[in-house]
C-alpha cells in the first residue's frame, strides 16, 4: 500500500518566511531609493518663522487675490517653499526676489528646506543656490529651473 499525502505540495514554513523577508526587503529598498516623492513639505516652509498661512498675503494690504505670498513672507537671505504650487521663492538680498521650480532636478523630489543661501532637497542631499538655482551639492547636476514671478506692491504673483 502506498502512502498518499493528503496535502498538496505546499512550500515549507522556512521557504515562506524567507520569501517574505526578501519581499519586505525589496519593498523597503524600493521605498528608500528611486521614489519620485519626498516627504511632503509643509506649505509654506522657510528658513525663518513661517507665516500662519500663505492666503494671508491678500487679506488687508489690497494685494491681488491670486498672490502667492506677501513680500514680508519671504525672509531676506532665505526663502519659502510653496509645495502646492511646486515653487520656491527666495530673497537673496533685500528686495531681490527670485523663484525656482521646487522639483529637484536629480529625481524629481520636492525640495524641502531653505537654509541660508541653499535650497535643499533632503531626498538625496542636493543643494541649490537661492540666487540663481545653480547646483551647490549633488547628486543633482542641473540647476533648478527659474520661474516667473511679479512683485506687485507687497504681493508676489506667480506667472
Amino acid at each position: 500500500m502506498q502512502k498518499v499525502n493528503a496535502q498538496p505540495n505546499l512550500p515549507s514554513r522556512r521557504n515562506v518566511l524567507a520569501a517574505g523577508a526578501v519581499g519586505v526587503g525589496a519593498v523597503g529598498l524600493l521605498a528608500a531609493c528611486g521614489s519620485d516623492e519626498e516627504p511632503a513639505a509643509s506649505t509654506p516652509t522657510s528658513a525663518a518663522p513661517s507665516p500662519s498661512t500663505s492666503s494671508s498675503a491678500g487679506s488687508s494690504t489690497g494685494s491681488p487675490a491670486d498672490a502667492l505670498a506677501s513680500t514680508s513672507d519671504i525672509p531676506v537671505g532665505g526663502g519659502t517653499i510653496f509645495a502646492d504650487k511646486q515653487v520656491v521663492v527666495t530673497q537673496p538680498a533685500a528686495g531681490d526676489f527670485k523663484a525656482f521650480s521646487a522639483q529637484c532636478t536629480h529625481q524629481g523630489c520636492l525640495v524641502s528646506q531653505v537654509r541660508g543661501n541653499e535650497i535643499v532637497c533632503t531626498c538625496h542631499g542636493s543643494a541649490f543656490s537661492t540666487s540663481d538655482g545653480s547646483v551647490l551639492a549633488g547628486p543633482a547636476t542641473s540647476p533648478l529651473p527659474a520661474q516667473t514671478i511679479t512683485v506687485e506692491g507687497n504681493s508676489i504673483v506667480l506667472g
